[in-house]
């Protein structure tokens, strides 16, 4: 049975990613801050006959990661670094809350760095071995365009984050491929959650299903690549 491992599985993008594997028979590692108060998650869980376990975890809080490595003693297929945060749209240059970047830092770039760490040694003995690091056109250099959704300046804290992600990736892919881990960014394009908001093009279901399609065939020959929700690659 292979195994995936989700952050942020509470909801949104994690949730559905969660709802979909499960539904496949996969063993899921479901990971967020507070699973006791996630019902929908219990509730794919307390059906999945044992195949859904729910784990507890801030991945802004490397001791509390460290901590959950090491009570799981079994091979991750996929490790999803998905749990992610943003604030508002407007803020910008000037008007930067410090407090706020910092937390965003922690939750966008360490946290999936440190979950990387933690679990190297899980996805390394399992037959995929595939690390995916959920980034965002936003984070972007090569693809900055002006838009509604995209403006040219502002979103500091975020974009910032996750332009941080991809160099993340591009390392971390150079330094575990002789390991056998492919490590790659996963753009899923705009979708209405929480954070998308409700003007979003796409569901959660659609996106996540075209996403576990690319992730189906990405492998070590695909690592320190980025890649769109449609399978095309997109630009760092």
């Amino acid at each position: 049975m292979p195994s995936v491992f989700i952050t942020g599985a509470n909801r949104g993008l994690g949730l559905e990613f969660v709802r979909q594997y499960s539904a496949d028979g996969w063993r899921v590692l479901a990971a967020c801050r507070a699973p006791d108060k996630a019902t929908t998650l219990n509730e794919i869980a307390a059906t999945s006959d044992g195949k859904v376990t729910l784990h507890a975890v801030d991945v802004a809080d490397r001791a509390g990661v460290q901590a959950l490595a090491a009570t799981i003693d079994e091979p991750i297929d996929i490790l999803i670094n998905n749990a992610g945060q943003m604030e508002a749209w407007d803020e910008g240059f000037g008007a930067i809350d410090y407090d706020k970047w910092d937390r965003i830092l922690r939750t966008n770039l360490f946290g999936p760095a440190w979950v990387s760490h933690a679990f190297a040694p899980h996805v390394e003995k399992s037959e995929r071995r595939l690390m995916v690091m959920m980034t965002s056109g936003l984070g972007s250099l090569a693809d900055n365009r002006d838009g509604a959704r995209n403006p040219a300046g502002k979103l500091y804290m975020y974009r910032s984050s996750k332009a941080g992600l991809n160099m993340l990736v591009s390392k971390l892919a150079a330094d575990l491929k002789d390991r056998g881990i492919a490590v790659i960014a996963m753009g899923p394009g705009h979708v209405q959650t929480d954070m998308g908001g409700p003007t979003a093009k796409l569901q959660p279901a659609e996106s996540i299903t075209a996403v576990r399609k690319v992730l189906g065939s990405r492998t070590i020959d695909h690592t320190g690549r980025s890649y769109f929700y449609t399978g095309d690659e997109y630009p760092w």
